[in-house]
């Protein structure tokens, strides 16, 4: 179980099959992943509005990897433990005309620099902000071959923007590639569900990972084991992504109400009633068009403590 260092350069803003390994680990491996910004290093503290219409937008997303686990294949689940996510004390927020969820009343191009102390962040006074850095893309290499944009999320994670991916949660993703394929990037010192105006704070951040496989296991889609926050306890969160939002819901809850069934032995329509008394459905994020991601959640402390899947030697 060894530990690695990997630079952000050369960083990578498209999702495609055909990228070679960055590095090649074992199960039960951890990275130290450095991760510049989302727009690739382009912005800086104290740049203008002016200069930052000109960074080239495609540097956006830019990724650190690919990774390659040894022995994953598609059909295996990859396990990814945040060990931490610390930032480097800056960062920004911006409205970019056209973009967002208010996109019609905010059409001005604006940008926001972001002080960031150890646990919060008081630059718009007089909120006192308090931070929970994340990687708001964490993925696998998709299972179609080609090259494609990372804005928008699926089955292999991505571009979730899903908060509850903190320091000491844990991520699930099902593999489509042999090696897996990893990257991460995207990193947030705090983002609010629905990231609404198209940015959390935007920042740099080194990232630990420790990754472990599960051979064979079934898993549709992304599924969280989040960390306790100020706001609630650990959770049991399931990702969905579709182009419209009650379809995202639906098929969340219906994935909530299948793991349920599949780990605690409730029968179907039990679990369906616990969901409707005990789950949260949250908007994740609006602004990744066109793909809108919800998460249904389920506290752990109302259910018995469970593994998800065997441990199978070094996973």
């Amino acid at each position: 179980m060894a530990e690695h260092q990997l630079s952000a350069a050369p960083t990578h803003s498209r999702w495609n099959a055909d990228l070679p390994a960055r590095l090649i680990i074992a199960p039960g491996d951890t990275v130290h992943f450095e991760c510049v910004d989302s727009s690739g290093a382009q912005v800086h503290p104290g740049m203008t509005v002016k200069e930052f219409q000109e960074i080239d937008r495609g540097l956006i997303h830019a990724l650190t990897g690919p990774i390659a686990i040894d022995g994953s294949m598609p059909g295996d689940v990859l396990q990814i433990d945040v060990l931490n996510v610390q930032h480097k004390g800056w960062g920004w927020s911006s409205v970019i005309p056209g973009l967002g969820f208010l996109m019609q009343r905010f059409a001005d191009p604006f940008l926001f620099h972001w002080s960031l102390e150890a646990e919060f962040s008081y630059s718009l006074a007089p909120a006192a902000l308090p931070l929970r850095p994340f990687c708001g893309i964490m993925g696998v290499a998709p299972a179609e071959r080609g090259e494609f944009r990372t804005r928008p999320p699926g089955i292999f994670g991505g571009n979730m923007d899903v908060r509850e991916l903190a320091t000491g949660s844990t991520l699930y993703l099902p593999v489509q590639q042999q090696g897996a394929l990893f990257s991460c990037g995207d990193a947030h010192a705090a983002q609010g569900d629905g990231e609404v105006c198209i940015n959390g704070i935007e920042c740099p951040a080194d990232v630990s990972l420790r990754f472990k496989l599960h051979k064979q296991q079934p898993l549709s889609a992304p599924l969280i084991e989040s960390a306790p926050s100020d706001e609630s306890g650990p959770t049991w969160l399931v990702v969905e992504s579709h182009t419209d939002t009650l379809t995202a819901a639906l098929n969340a809850t219906d994935r909530m109400v299948d793991l349920l069934v599949s780990r605690w032995g409730f029968e179907p329509v039990y679990a369906y009633l616990l969901c409707s008394v005990a789950m949260k459905l949250q908007i994740s994020q609006v602004v990744n068009e066109p793909m809108i991601t919800v998460s249904a959640a389920i506290a752990k402390s109302i259910l018995p403590a469970r593994t998800l899947f065997p441990v199978q030697g070094l996973a």
